[in-house]
């Protein structure tokens, strides 16, 4: 049973951040549990900091986990606990895109922060980032909405701490049916703040993704493109059984050629 629950951890930690069952293999040396915790964490740090030199060879790069303020610009991930588990990696094209509409909405908008909910982990395509169901291949991310509170702008602020689960609640046609991961945790919804949706940075972005001809699709909800009067081609409906994008919307790159 020892074995099996060792087996367990190990398995949910690769899930949780790919590297953190290996962290774990390295802490099992040690005898005893507080010896073995402090080991896992020290293991974890380094094998942390050697993701950000050696992801790069297999073509990915990891997105700031600070932004406006700090030397990296107007992109940044939502929440350092993103960062902590390893899931702030894309490709650099996705990078680059990434950049440009940040510091295309901030010139349009001063004072605007973009911020990455969830991206992808370090190394191998085909790597499941659950509960995602195509973040497999750094070439996806999902991005916060912009938020506004009695008319003016929230700079940096999302209605939840991670950004997502915080619905926009509106008209939809999507039954309900199992298995699905259209979660509309109600329960949840009045522990957040009310804040309102950002209508002309949001159209602003979808306008600024539709005009990359890196980016391929975009998915939100339609609600939300009918709320703010958007109507851009790339901008998709991702299908009943798919999560919620009236809390984020999700990015991917086009095809590569060939």
């Amino acid at each position: 049973m020892r074995y099996i629950l060792q087996g367990f951890l190990i398995l949910g930690l690769t899930f949780l951040t790919q590297i953190g069952g290996v962290a774990w293999l390295l802490s099992l040396s040690m005898p005893r549990r507080t010896l073995r915790l402090a080991l896992f964490a020290l293991s974890y740090l380094v094998l942390w900091a050697a993701c950000l030199w050696l992801a790069p060879l297999g073509d990915r790069v990891a997105l700031p986990c600070h932004g406006t303020g700090h030397a990296t610009g107007p992109l940044e991930m939502r929440s350092w606990l993103t960062c902590a588990l390893n899931r702030n990696y894309v490709t650099p094209d996705l990078k680059a895109a990434l950049e440009r509409t940040a510091q295309t909405m901030q010139d349009r908008h001063p004072g605007t922060i973009t911020q990455v909910l969830d991206a992808n982990f370090p190394f191998l395509d085909g790597f499941p980032l659950l509960p995602h169901l195509s973040h497999k291949d750094g070439r996806k991310a999902d991005l916060a909405l912009y938020y506004m509170r009695d008319g003016q702008y929230l700079a940096g602020k999302t209605r939840s701490p991670i950004g997502y689960f915080a619905f926009q609640q509106g008209p939809s046609d999507c039954p309900r049916k199992w298995p699905t991961l259209r979660w509309d945790m109600g329960w949840l919804q009045g522990l957040f703040p009310d804040y309102q949706l950002d209508p002309l940075r949001t159209r602003d972005l979808l306008a600024v993704l539709q005009a990359d001809p890196a980016i391929g699709k975009v998915f939100l909800e339609p609600h939300l493109l009918a709320e703010i009067g958007a109507n851009e081609p790339k901008i998709r409906f991702q299908g009943c059984r798919a999560a919620r994008y009236d809390d984020h919307l999700h990015l991917q790159l086009a095809p590569r050629d060939g």
